[in-house]
């Protein structure tokens, strides 16, 4: 992956605050809403047969730009792209304060996955081209701790916002800390290079197809969870991804300067590496949403006591995240991979065989600790790993391809893990029985890399 090595010239502490606050804006924006979106959809008249799209208007435009968000980063520049993105965010913001009826509220969903997309990507982005080595570890890590504290934030403040101010000053919210990102941004970030090449010289009729198979993947994806699968909406979303897929397999094809760099289809390690950051989300988003759904659904839990369960988790998330720098120096990313996932798939199959309301609270502890020292290890090796097999891929072609396979895989896993918790039979042991398969399939899958890597020396 090509970076800036030469002599740094900017305060690496503020750097990466900012980039790692633009990622615990991104998590809250997420979590808070997830929990007030039934306030939200009584207030303004929204079925609750349609509340989901309070969501899923944020994630598909979300998921659907980050690669192209990538894209424009490396041809307009990361800081310039972030910046951009944070004043739409917060513009989306603030049509959420303003919006009285269901259309201005999915507007502004609409408007800050856009904002999102554009500044995840960019901040990413600027995180594998200003840091490398240790450096980049320590602000993988710290990622990783702010985005356990936007869970940790968004889950036990959105409840306390909703009850004493309205849903409306979550959105107010987001306002305030994406301007105040944007002005941090442009005072503490380096400014972007002077750039030759112009935007038209890249495949933009590609960026333009990418970004509709990729929304259109993710609407079906989504809709899956609420209309049946042999619905006109499904198929008609799958089949608008799939032409417009080959438009951009067309297009990249043609292009002089495509926006997956060719050499990324035939480097193993990396697809490899971006499987593995796919997994984690796809085991790791679902499994948090049924650890705080089943103490409301089976244990007589309100939604904030239900919250409080997970707070022992996200606390060690965020206290053990910054201690990851270390492990990697001494153990090797793989290793430490190899051992969170590992860790997580003991954790969830464990909390599978416990379940049961009759046991209360402590069954639910041992197995969430066990999965919180595993998450944050995940997060950060899975994004060394890619960033080592990147090679010569630029930074925002890079950022973009890691950030959309993290969140197809969280779109994919919430899409298939609760459905079979819904589902009868084994129910919400089976789903952690799920996760915790897919979690020691990736540790398995770490592990073996690790060996051949070995082998050949």
């Amino acid at each position: 992956m090509t970076a800036d090595t030469g002599t740094r010239n900017f305060a690496a502490g503020p750097v990466r605050w900012t980039l790692a606050l633009t990622q615990f804006l991104l998590i809250i924006d997420i979590a808070v809403l997830n929990v007030a979106a039934p306030h939200i959809a009584a207030d303004v008249g929204i079925s609750s047969a349609a509340q989901s799209w309070i969501i899923n208007a944020f994630v598909i435009p979300f998921a659907g730009l980050l690669l192209a968000a990538g894209y424009l980063a490396d041809r307009h520049g990361s800081r310039r792209t972030m910046t951009c993105g944070l004043i739409v965010l917060a513009a989306g913001g603030f049509l959420g304060v303003v919006a009285a009826d269901p259309a201005t509220v999915l507007t502004s969903r609409v408007v800050q996955g856009v904002g999102g997309a554009l500044a995840g990507a960019a901040a990413m982005s600027l995180l594998f081209h200003l840091f490398a080595g240790a450096e980049r570890g320590r602000a993988l890590a710290l990622f990783a701790t702010m985005a356990g504290a936007g869970g940790v934030a968004g889950t036990l403040l959105s409840g306390t916002f909703t009850d004493w101010f309205g849903w409306r000053s979550l959105f107010a919210l987001h306002v305030v800390g994406a301007l105040a990102l944007a002005a941090a941004a442009r005072r503490v970030v380096p400014a972007d290079p002077v750039r030759a090449v112009r935007v038209g010289e890249r495949a933009l009729p590609g960026a333009i197809a990418v970004t509709i198979a990729l929304a259109a993947t993710a609407y079906a994806i989504t809709g899956m969870a609420i209309y049946p699968w042999r619905c006109a909406h499904i198929w008609g979303a799958g089949g608008l991804a799939v032409l417009a897929a080959a438009v951009f397999v067309r297009a990249e094809a043609r292009a002089t300067e495509p926006i997956i760099a060719r050499t990324v289809r035939s480097n193993r390690s990396l697809l490899t590496a971006l499987g593995l950051a796919a997994t984690a989300q796809l085991a790791l988003t679902p499994l948090f949403l049924l650890v705080s759904v089943y103490p409301q659904q089976h244990m007589g839990y309100s939604a904030t006591e239900a919250g409080l369960v997970l707070l022992p988790m996200s606390v060690l998330i965020v206290a053990f995240a910054p201690n990851l720098s270390r492990l990697v120096d001494r153990f090797g990313p793989r290793g430490v991979m190899t051992a969170a996932f590992a860790t997580i798939a003991v954790g969830a199959g464990t909390l599978a065989s416990l379940l049961d309301p009759s046991r209360g609270y402590l069954a639910l502890l041992g197995p969430t600790l066990l999965i919180g020292l595993g998450v944050p290890a995940v997060a950060v090796t899975t994004n060394i790993a890619t960033a080592t097999a990147a090679g010569e891929t630029s930074a925002g072609a890079l950022a973009g391809l890691l950030t959309t396979v993290q969140q197809f895989g969280a779109a994919i896993g919430l899409a298939v893990i609760p459905a079979v918790a819904a589902a009868g039979g084994g129910g919400y042991p089976l789903a952690l029985a799920t996760v915790a398969v897919f979690a020691m399939g990736a540790a398995l899958v770490a592990g073996s890399r690790g060996r051949h890597r070995r082998a050949r020396r």
